[in-house]
Parts: C-alpha cells; structure tokens; sequence
C-alpha cells in the first residue's frame, strides 16, 4: 500500500515525539480563594518525567517551572524634579505585562540553557516579553523596563529561586512558589519546562484559578452588575459614617 506523501512528515514526528520524555505535572491547588484575611498562598508544583521505554539518560536533565499570572497593560512614569516640584516626565507603556511571575529552575538559568533559549520561553524576569508600544529609543526602554521589574519585585509580585527545584531519583520532581496576596484575580498559568544539553525536550501546563469568595465576591459582583446602587450605597455609608464621627465627636 503506497502512503500518501503528506502522511509521512506527519508520522515522523510522530515517532520522534515519541522518543522523548514526556512530563506529568501536577499543582498542589487549582484554585485559590481570596478572602479579606488572604496573605498570600505557598503553591507546590510536582510531577513526574516519563522517559521512553523507562530509559534515563546518562547526564542527569534539569526542570524549570514558572508560574505566571494575567497579562495587563501597564504606563511607566518617570518623575523629575523641576524647580523643587516633582513632576511626571517621561513614560513607557507595556502592552503584555505579566500581573504575576514566579520561576523556579534545578540549577541557575544561565547554567541550562542559553540567552537565545531562554528568551524564547521567558525564563526569567529579564526575558519577559512585555510588548512596548512607544517609541522610546532602545536604551529608555530598558531603563523603564528595568524599573517596572524592581517595583514588581519588590511588591513579590515577580519572584525568582534558581536552584530550588528539586529532582529524586531523575525522575520526580518538586517545586515551592510564593503566591503574593497582591495578586489579582484570574487565570494563572503553571508551567514546566524539561530541559536536556541545552534544550528543552518537554513542556506541560496546568491552570490555576485565582477569584474571590465571601464577602469581597459580594462586593465586586455588586460593583459589575448593579453599578448605580453600589455607588449610591457607597455614598449614602459615606454620608452617614461622617455624621456619626462628626456627632461623636461634638459630644466629646
């Protein structure tokens, strides 16, 4: 029987695919809740590396695992000081900001993969990818890229713990991830990445589900659907919370 010439490509990569390993991820929670206590959640990543035929390869290979919270669209300002006064000067604007990035490697990332590599799948804080969209010269945007990963950095919002991955037997792996409690709500990405002489062989995705619950769902439904009451409420517990105080205090 003669195979049409289309098929061939196709069961090629088929069969090469299937000489290399593949991962069974895991998250230790696929949702996390937000309450007005919430400070935050520690999330485990885990799973398995399933070599073909059970064969694992002389040279021990690495794991990288990122997770990475809803793009936004974020303006950079920068302040200058004129005559005594600080004032906005200039500004950038990324288009594909993550809200949330965490990555944990085996081993630092310069020691697994290469600059080229790296880019390609973001490992790493200054990999991201953050699309700008104005025309400031090449050496701006670096400044101003530079300071949105310090500011989210230094508000846990962008974490990375190279060499904290875990790797038993070459085979079962784990990770710990901060989840800071400034993050906001959405669909959260926690990805894999199997790394061998350079290369990354296998990736895998499991979502996590970040909303609110309890009081604060209560609130922010009421902000979406009923738009005019929650405003009018909001003003009349205003109104009313000032004459208390100011009543209280003429008693005083």
């Amino acid at each position: 029987m003669r195979i049409p010439r289309l098929i061939l490509p196709a069961l090629a990569l088929l069969l090469s695919a299937a000489d290399e390993p593949q991962l069974v991820p895991d998250v230790s929670q696929r949702e996390v809740e937000i309450q007005y206590s919430f400070t935050g959640a520690d999330l485990l990543l885990f799973g398995a590396i399933v070599y073909p035929d059970g064969r694992r390869p002389d040279k021990p290979a690495d794991i990288v695992v990122v997770l990475k919270g809803p793009e936004q669209s974020i303006t950079m300002r920068e302040k200058q000081k004129v005559a005594g006064i600080w004032v906005n000067a200039d500004r950038a604007r990324f288009r594909s900001a993550p809200s949330f990035y965490a990555m944990a490697s085996s081993r630092p990332i310069a020691q697994i993969v290469d600059e080229r590599t790296a880019a390609i799948y973001e490992l790493g804080v200054d990999k991201l990818q953050l699309s700008p969209s104005s025309l400031n010269d090449s050496a701006e945007l670096d400044r101003f890229q530079a300071g949105l990963v310090d500011l989210r950095q230094r508000n846990g919002l962008f974490i990375e713990r190279p060499g904290t991955v875990e790797i038993s037997d070459g085979v079962l792996y784990r990770a710990r991830l901060p989840l800071s409690a400034r993050v906001i709500v959405g669909d959260y990405t926690a990805e894999t990445f199997l790394v061998q002489d350079g290369r990354v062989v296998a990736a895998a995705v499991r979502d996590i589900h970040v909303r609110k619950s309890g009081f604060e769902q209560f609130m922010a439904v009421a902000a979406e659907r009923w738009s005019f009451l929650y405003g009018l409420t909001a003003i009349a517990l205003a109104v009313g919370m000032g004459w208390a105080a100011g009543a209280v205090a003429r008693r005083i």
